[in-house]
């Protein structure tokens, strides 16, 4: 019996190949010969394992099926996707758009080399982080800034500068888990800091933080609940008694906001959400706080708060470990200039943006999409209809925002593999499957995605 190895193309037939070849024009040569190998490889470890006749396939299939599993490989991992999902803050992708002017710093800064620690006007060194402390400060009223690489990384920097070897006071209700398993405890004892639960999950009173502290007490803690809310039954210490406490026992109290809003959210009919500059108005020492959620900038963790307690964080050994780069600091200033004018922000940011847009708007874009989409002879039907969004990013719980959205009810697929083809296609399209149907909330997708949101779904094949 002729032995079924022989039967197998050479790498150089293989490359010679009309698939082969037309791929090698728009790929790297050596990733597509290191792939052709790879395969034949695979392909002789499978001839060999057979336990009966192997159909290998003609040199010209075989050359094929190759070039297309290169061409799938090579492909980024990291994509833009267009966000069908109604989640404004998706964690899973990326979370906030970032403005243009944010772009075009981003673009600008990395092109070339840029003042991140040099003074020009002394020539002498200076600290990264005086390119947007003078914003924060005027944006929230702090006395001082700092930036991380996020939030976490704040909170643990944080709790290692105060209370390294001492002990922080956190309402047991707070101790919450949110997204990616990130759990405070966990954090805290990194940081060095002993951890010390005061209250009951739904009611804390002022006078269980009083007992708890001691001459061990490195500071007190408040932190948002993120996308966690208890209802009913509950019972919280306002922030102003919590922080005459600490100051009355001359402890430093840091409060942890979490999105960090720097306007107030009720215009977007979202109230409850702390603002940085409520928490700077009422004496908190530090306050912390995301770049990348409700503000709608770059990802980063911002602490801003009273100069003393802020340069003693920038002073800290792992500061230097946490530190962002150019790009995010030429993203986060832009992104803070637009502030100074908050009806500039809201037009400009795509986060406060998108949570902007009226109804009405949504839904003559779905009016107008729709008889485009539907005319794909895949698809069964495609109707407008009324979703709920949901802000996302451990913001505001609890809370849906009223949306337009597509459904579409594919004809000759399950609506999983249809949704996995939008996944895959020339534009990454990534919905939500409800009622046995695809649903993309228009509340995500930005106006100028519409085009590339139909040319992908009439390339489906």
């Amino acid at each position: 019996m002729e032995n079924p190895l022989r039967k197998l193309p050479s790498v150089n037939q293989l490359l010679e190949s009309a698939p082969i070849q037309s791929l090698i024009k728009t790929a790297n040569h050596s990733a597509v010969v290191s792939g052709v190998r790879s395969a034949l490889n695979a392909l002789r470890e499978q001839v060999q394992s057979a336990a009966g006749e192997f159909q290998i396939p003609n040199p010209m299939e075989l050359a094929q099926k190759i070039a297309d599993w290169i061409q799938k490989e090579e492909r980024p991992r990291l994509r833009p996707v267009i966000n069908g999902t109604g989640v404004v803050l998706h964690t899973g992708l990326g979370r906030a758009p970032l403005a243009r002017e944010a772009i075009e710093a981003i673009s600008i800064i990395g092109a070339g080399y840029a003042s991140v620690e040099t003074d020009l006007e002394s020539g002498a060194r200076s600290q990264r982080v005086k390119v947007v402390e003078r914003l924060l400060c005027e944006l929230t009223g702090a006395e001082a800034a700092a930036v991380v690489n996020n939030n976490a990384a704040a909170t643990m920097i944080v709790l290692s500068t105060l209370a390294k070897d001492k002990e922080v006071i956190v309402s047991r209700g707070q101790l919450v888990e949110i997204g990616g398993s990130y759990r405070l405890p966990e954090v805290m004892q990194t940081s060095g800091a002993k951890l010390v639960e005061v209250g009951t999950t739904n009611k804390t009173h002022l006078s269980d933080y009083a007992d708890a502290i001691n001459e061990r007490t490195g500071a007190i803690l408040r932190v948002h609940p993120s996308n966690f809310k208890i209802v009913g039954f509950t019972e919280s210490v306002p922030l102003k008694q919590l922080v005459e406490l600490a100051h009355r026992h001359h402890i430093p109290f840091v409060d942890d906001i979490g999105s960090g809003a720097l306007i107030d959210f009720a215009r977007f009919n979202l109230p409850g959400e702390p603002m940085a500059s409520d928490s700077v108005e009422q004496d908190c020492d530090l306050v912390l706080f995301s770049g990348d959620k409700l503000l709608g900038g770059p990802q980063c963790g911002i602490i801003v708060g009273k100069a003393n307690w802020v340069h003693r964080v920038l002073k800290h050994p792992l500061f230097r470990a946490l530190r962002v780069d150019k790009l995010t600091l030429a993203a986060l200033h832009a992104t803070l200039l637009l502030y100074r004018d908050h009806e500039k922000a809201v037009e400009n940011i795509p986060t406060l943006a998108a949570l902007a847009t009226p109804l009405q708007n949504l839904r003559l874009r779905a009016d107008r999409l729709a008889p485009q989409i539907r005319q794909h002879d895949l698809l069964e039907s495609v109707d407008v209809v009324d979703t709920q969004a949901t802000l996302g990013g451990g913001s505001i719980p609890g809370q849906q925002i009223e949306s337009i959205g597509l459904r579409i009810v594919p004809k000759d697929m399950s609506v999983d593999m249809l949704a996995k083809n939008l996944r895959l296609g020339m534009h990454a399209i990534i919905g939500r499957i409800e009622d046995n149907g695809l649903i993309l909330d228009l509340r995500t997708i930005h106006p100028s995605e519409d085009i590339r949101l139909v040319d992908a779904i009439q390339a489906l094949n």
